[in-house]
């Protein structure tokens, strides 16, 4: 590895996207030790989008509810943007390669078949599979991760996952699916307890693996919210700066990494501080 790259969205005190942003307008630090920046692509450059959906027996009901608002971010998308698609329950599947056809991407999506009596969600160790998938891809990478965040894989493929999207440079974003499921009263009050505990396991386990990358997690209840949901997504894979630096050792060892603001041409010394700068945490040194 000669280059570790680190996307990087920065929003101001509004939660306002900040663009025409230049190079010199970014520090990247490696334990924190500061690192020349070595290569840049603004936001104008296009992005890959992997959109991973859950089509196990839980979402079953959901179609209307989550997949067919999708045009919010295939719509939303630079027109460069490429999107595939993958479905999981067991093991993923993928159901379209990466293209710049929307109206493709839409159609792929209509097609997926959801699982109605198939009780495995291996997300973890689907998303490891995904991250072995998309290595050779180039440019910025993202995953839309449409899921309930339900996980019935070994703890080891947990673990692993979330070690990897903690070093790696791939981005998650992920979509409950869960919200419409949570309102129903039946069953006895300790099953619906229990339906609930396993929501709340799972939503914390979605904003973990969403947090490990430097990206967000949604959890909207109904078709409108799942709309907005996707319609931030297209906005923040379309303002993401591309930065990279040459790690200065060779130690095989975890090192974090930190991008400030610095007042330069673009930002003004007052606005710098204020702004909210979201990317990768760390990434594990090639060995000596």
């Amino acid at each position: 590895m000669d280059r570790v790259n680190v996307g990087v969205i920065v929003t101001d005190s509004k939660g306002k996207f900040v663009e025409n942003l230049h190079q010199q307008d970014f520090q990247v630090f490696d334990n924190n030790t500061p690192q020349p920046i070595t290569d840049f692509a603004s936001i104008d450059v296009p992005g890959q989008v992997l959109m991973m959906v859950e089509a196990g027996p839980a979402v079953y009901l959901l179609q209307d509810s989550h997949l067919f608002v999708a045009d919010a971010l295939l719509g939303g998308l630079a027109p460069g943007d490429r999107v595939a698609i993958v479905c999981y329950s067991a093991a993923p599947s993928p159901l379209l390669e990466f293209t710049t056809d929307k109206a493709a991407t839409q159609a792929a999506l209509d097609q997926i078949q959801f699982n109605l009596g198939f009780g495995s969600l291996n997300l973890s160790s689907s998303v490891n599979t995904l991250l072995d998938w998309l290595a050779p891809v180039a440019g910025k990478k993202t995953i839309v991760l449409v899921s309930t965040g339900v996980d019935t894989s070994t703890q080891d493929a947990m673990r692993g996952a979330l070690a990897r999207l903690q070093t790696g440079e791939v981005r998650i974003l992920a979509v409950s699916m869960s919200g419409p499921l949570r309102n129903g009263t039946k069953g006895s009050k300790q099953q619906i307890q229990q339906t609930q505990q396993t929501f709340e396991q799972a939503d914390a386990w979605l904003k973990q693996l969403a947090d490990s990358t430097g990206g967000r997690a949604y959890f909207p209840e109904n078709a409108k919210a799942f709309q907005e949901a996707y319609r931030q997504i297209a906005q923040l894979v379309r303002h993401e700066y591309s930065l990279a630096f040459a790690p200065p050792v060779a130690d095989g060892a975890a090192h974090s990494i930190e991008v400030r603001m610095r007042a330069a041409s673009s930002v003004s010394k007052d606005k710098a501080s204020d702004y909210h700068v979201d990317h990768r945490r760390s990434y594990i040194a090639p060995k000596p």
